[in-house]
């Protein structure tokens, strides 16, 4: 199983540029997905319009807090990058879709989605196990020209 690259949401890209979602300072949250969401859809614009989260037992609503977040510029590429993050699932969780957004700028605006096994093919997490969202060690996603 190998996931797809974040994909950028279209209100994100305004966002970066107008200066409402700050990669430097804003609090970021990763939330998992089913597959029956719309979260795959690009023109969707915050997490409010996102239907189908994960219910299930060591998930939080709203997802959980990127730890680590660094955003910085090197030869002309900028690169955000954040700690893995890990769930544990009590009683088992299947899901497809992880979602970054900002909890900072109102009204938690949609940054990137990830489609986590690009098969396609949903998450299976049986109960008592930990899901890693382990990030590429060059960064969760680049902007270049």
């Amino acid at each position: 199983m190998a996931a797809d690259i974040w994909t950028f949401y279209n209100g994100f890209k305004e966002a970066l540029g107008d200066g409402t979602i700050d990669l430097d300072t804003d609090t970021l949250n990763v939330a998992l997905f089913l597959s029956t969401s719309n979260a795959q859809t690009v023109t969707q614009l915050t997490f409010a319009s996102l239907t189908n989260e994960l219910v299930a037992a060591g998930y939080t609503a709203a997802g959980q807090a990127v730890a680590g977040l660094t955003w910085g510029q090197t030869a002309g590429v900028a690169t955000l990058d954040f700690n893995d993050i890990l769930w544990t699932f009590a009683a088992g969780a299947t899901f497809r879709t992880a979602v970054l957004y900002s909890v900072t700028a109102a009204p938690n605006d949609l940054i990137a989605f990830s489609l986590l096994d690009n098969s396609p093919a949903d998450i299976v997490i049986g109960a008592g196990n930990v899901f890693t969202l382990q990030l590429d060690p060059l960064g969760s996603f680049t902007l270049s020209g």
